[in-house]
């Protein structure tokens, strides 16, 4: 069960909140319909109850607040707007990325992928979907770690009819196994059909909240049109005389303040009404509507949609005769008002008729392909661990083909750029097999590593991938680390690959003699490691902190651009003391007794640290790792 309590969303300048003081529940086995106009505050509502904005009120699934729960994508699964994936990412590949994050097997991907139409897909592009693959996908993310509330705003806008039916039935069969749907629309007519419980607002307030039944019989029944210029004098007198006759009668003022929509009257009563009070009626008309805006006209060539105004596709509303409401496209009567437990036999029609060019020619294939019933629960959920984010990490990294882009174009850059330093004999080897002239303010590897590592959380931020999970931008410690490993993983990777091929390709090109190995080989990979390592951090953790890929690429160029300098012009006091002997000191502040060769790797680190490069990278890490920590790892997430 989902329980709401007095959301209020923040002012702005002054204006009144978009969500102001709602409470409404939905429950367990059931599909609620969060109904209202555009503008209404439907979205802002959603975001607070996934505490994606700030504001007031909470939100319990369940009994439980979300900051509350270890793994949210087991608890609730959303789908707001289109599918937050990397563009070049496939369907699959989204999908077994969002299993690492959720401690799910991989395998759960290609079962959903069964279950929501996308089987002969899963290695397409997301960018390449249409809209209503892309719906799909959303649908199968959001059931990816089989949660038990599934929480969707307007998830058939834009839908042909079809395809919103097959949404709509996966959302009945969620429902069926014991599961809460929550979602928005516009349109009154398919919350009437699809949903067994209604939630009506306006202005950010709560209008009305009813079972679906009786949503259908006060929302979708004939009503009186009145225009008057006296309309607001005129629904009082209409209201006071309904109460003291006791009759049912509901009266709406609509967008202009001369009309009127009364339901439970007629014509005759409300012109008499109006006669005996001397108040003039400019129009006065029987109607049969609906509250709100309805479907987007069907795009050329697609299945026509069942239509009121087309007898052959329509039935009679149960206990209602004459009033005629859609036929539901497997054959069988509309949901109309159905109680939040569908029927067996409701659900075991065949998938609506396929719409003959409703998607692009590169993913086309047919609607109304049977919809295999949703994956078995997951009975046994892993617990969570470290390997969890560097799976989620490792996936989201290799996925895509900039990662592979990016590598490939840093070692052609330094293959050429040493083959073209060891010409003219004047650069140092160490400078040579790096790439590094002294022109650029870094080699192509730390440049590559440091963009790999501002893509790491620039994308988490432009393509929101844990979405889903808790919040549009994850903001967890074993995240933090799992990034870190994996980036410093790639930088030296690339590092190595950098030296390996600059090295052939000399010795191929110039001879053996050139490439030998130097006296202080450790030191000069240490540095070199710490190097690409330390680019690859700066530019994620600066990425991490202001949400954009650039300012990681910036945080890198600064060090040798801004921060060398710096250093370099500090005042510099003469040298009283060396730090000569500091490995045998630090040996016996340690607990452990490391070996005498140790002494080997600590004192190339030590010089590192000191060179001004190091330094720089040094302070430069430092403060974002600070900065970090305090704008990010202040908030209740968790991984």
């Amino acid at each position: 069960m989902l329980q709401a309590i007095g959301l209020t969303s923040t002012r702005h300048r002054g204006r009144p909140p978009a969500v102001n003081d709602l409470t409404f529940e939905a429950g367990s086995g059931c599909v609620t319909a969060l109904l209202g106009p555009a503008g209404s505050g439907k979205t802002s509502a959603l975001r607070l109850m996934l505490e994606l904005e700030p504001g007031r009120g909470i939100t319990y699934f369940r009994g439980r607040p979300l900051h509350r729960v270890a793994q949210p994508a087991r608890e609730v699964g959303v789908l707001l707007g289109d599918v937050p994936g990397h563009p070049s990412r496939t369907a699959r590949g989204q999908l077994r990325m969002l299993c690492a994050a959720a401690g799910v097997s991989a395998s759960r991907a290609d079962d959903l992928l069964d279950a929501v139409g996308l089987a002969g897909l899963g290695d397409q592009r997301i960018g390449t979907l249409s809209l209503g693959m892309d719906r799909r996908l959303a649908l199968a993310s959001a059931l990816l770690a089989d949660p038990h509330t599934l929480i969707l705003d307007e998830p058939a806008e834009g839908l042909s009819a079809p395809e919103a039916d097959w949404l709509h039935g996966m959302l009945r069969d969620h429902a069926d196994r014991g599961g809460t749907v929550l979602y928005t629309t516009e349109d009154p007519k398919e919350a009437a059909r699809t949903a067994g419980h209604v939630v009506t607002i306006d202005a950010g307030r709560l209008v009305a909240d009813q079972e679906g039944r009786d949503f259908s019989r006060t929302r979708l029944r004939p009503r009186v049109a009145v225009r008057s210029p006296h309309a607001a004098r005129l629904a009082a007198i209409v209201r006071r005389e309904a109460r003291a006759a006791r009759r049912s009668v509901e009266v709406v003022t609509e967008a202009s303040s001369n009309h009127l929509s009364v339901y439970g009257s007629s014509c005759a009563e409300i012109g008499d009404t109006a006669f005996r009070h001397g108040l003039p009626v400019h129009q006065l008309a029987d109607e049969v509507g609906d509250t709100g805006p309805a479907r987007p006209a069907r795009p050329a060539g697609t299945v026509r949609s069942a239509d009121p105004a087309h007898p052959a596709d329509s039935v009679a509303a149960p206990g209602r005769p004459g009033d005629r409401l859609p036929r539901d496209a497997r054959g069988g009567a509309a949901h109309v008002g159905a109680p939040c437990a569908a029927s067996a036999a409701e659900k075991s029609g065949a998938a609506p008729e396929a719409a003959a060019d409703g998607t692009k020619a590169a993913v086309r294939m047919p609607v109304n392909a049977a919809r295999a019933p949703l994956p078995p629960p997951i009975r046994r959920r892993s617990a969570r661990g470290p390997l969890r984010p560097v799976r989620y990490e490792l996936r989201r990294l290799f996925g895509v083909r900039t990662t592979t882009l990016i590598v490939a174009v840093a070692l052609v850059a330094s293959t050429a750029l040493s083959v073209l330093l060891a010409r003219n004999g004047r650069t140092p080897l160490p400078n040579v097999l790096a790439a590094w002239p002294s022109l650029l303010p870094l080699p192509p590897a730390a440049l590559g590593a440091g963009l790999l590592g501002a893509l790491s959380f620039g994308d988490e931020f432009r393509y929101p991938a844990l979405a889903a999970g808790r919040g549009a931008v994850p903001r967890r410690l074993g995240l933090l680390l799992a990034k870190l490993a994996v980036s410093a993983g790639v930088a030296l990777l690339l590092a190595l690959l950098v030296v390996l091929a600059s090295a052939e390709t000399l010795r191929l090109v110039y001879g053996g003699d050139l490439v030998r190995a130097p006296s202080n080989a450790v030191s000069l990979a240490v540095s070199w490691a710490g190097l690409t390592v330390g680019c690859a951090w700066a530019g994620l953790l600066a990425a991490g902190i202001f949400r954009v890929t650039a300012a990681g690429v910036a945080a890198v160029l600064a060090v040798p651009v801004l921060i060398v300098p710096f250093i370099q012009v500090m005042p510099k006091a003469p040298t009283a003391r060396s730090m000569r002997g500091l490995p045998g000191r630090l040996r016996e502040l340690a607990w452990l007794q490391w070996p005498h060769e140790a002494d080997r790797w600590v004192a190339p680190a030590v010089r590192v640290v000191t060179h001004p490069v190091g330094a720089a990278l040094t302070l430069s890490l430092s403060v974002l790792l600070c900065a970090y920590l305090f704008t990010s790892l202040r908030s209740r997430v968790r991984w």
